[in-house]
């Protein structure tokens, strides 16, 4: 299946795709629909209003999860680029819900930055509670799989040797625009699919997710060791190589770009570049 969260009206709706239509689930978003117990069964027997697929304006895949966990340094050819060591575990931080936009939203480039550099990633939907899951329990807590652009302002995330504070801008990272079941995807749990990011139709990135140091089933592994992971919530699974901050000379988005990330099987993020509106 291939579920997504529509905006409609002024709120928001959990749909399905069924060609070229979105077909409503009956939940106000793709959250609250993982949040309930036999939601896959629901969500592929749902009969509710239809909406077109044609012009549809679509939120984060999730509007509102209780964690984005992100990863770092997870494709070699990116490690090499960036001048780092293979790691012996995954590298962590974290976005908020402040940070998402929708597939088809502006990209808020804040003033404060000179560096604002991009970044796709395969992410992994969580579609149920799961403590320190291990083996067949971490497959199964995977919903699906949806895109992500983690777009970071470079010259803030190296002002320390955190990362935080270069990624969690706010209306800044893209999110959907659909969440595809693993069923859906050659590799199920694990897919290799193809990846992409042109900035105005030049390609910058391009590798597939079969190349993932850490493969979805072990970041699920390693994350809810550390903390409990909800229905809804999302795990980046890291960038390949072709960043704008490896690139010599350098090279980011300055604002009135139009950034194209995409992934094969799962769909496509548009979005332009725009300054940051001051609050």
């Amino acid at each position: 299946m291939k579920l997504a969260t529509l905006r409609v009206d002024g709120a928001t709706r959990a749909v399905r795709l069924d060609g070229d239509v979105l077909v409503d689930l009956g939940a106000p978003d793709l959250g609250a629909l993982l949040a309930e117990e036999g939601w896959a069964g629901r969500a592929a027997a749902a009969t509710g209003t239809a909406y077109p697929l044609a012009g549809a304006d679509f939120a984060p895949v999730v509007p509102r999860p209780s964690k984005v966990v992100c990863v770092g340094l997870n494709y070699r050819n990116h490690i090499q680029e960036m001048g780092r060591d293979l790691p012996e575990h995954p590298t962590l931080f974290a976005k908020f819900a402040d940070s998402l936009i929708g597939a088809g939203d502006d990209i808020q480039r804040p003033v404060e930055t000179e560096k604002f550099d991009w970044e796709v990633e395969l992410a992994v939907v969580v579609g149920a509670p799961v403590r320190r899951a291990r083996g067949e329990e971490a497959e199964r807590a995977i919903a699906g799989f949806t895109v992500l652009n983690d777009i970071t302002c470079r010259d803030w995330q190296f002002r320390t040797r955190e990362w935080l504070q270069g990624k969690m801008w706010d209306s800044s990272t893209p999110l959907g625009p659909f969440l595809v079941t693993p069923d859906e995807l050659p590799g199920g749990v694990r897919p290799a699919l193809d990846v992409t990011l042109s900035v105005d139709g030049e390609v910058m990135q391009s590798d597939s997710t079969g190349d993932l140091l850490f493969d979805p089933v072990d970041l699920v592994e390693y994350v809810s060791t550390v903390v409990r992971l909800n229905p809804g919530d999302i795990i980046a699974t890291g960038t390949p190589g072709g960043v704008g901050h490896a690139r010599k000379p350098e090279r980011y988005l300055l604002g009135g770009e139009t950034v194209v990330t995409e992934i094969e099987g799962i769909g496509r993020l548009e979005n332009k570049v725009v300054e940051e509106k001051s609050a």
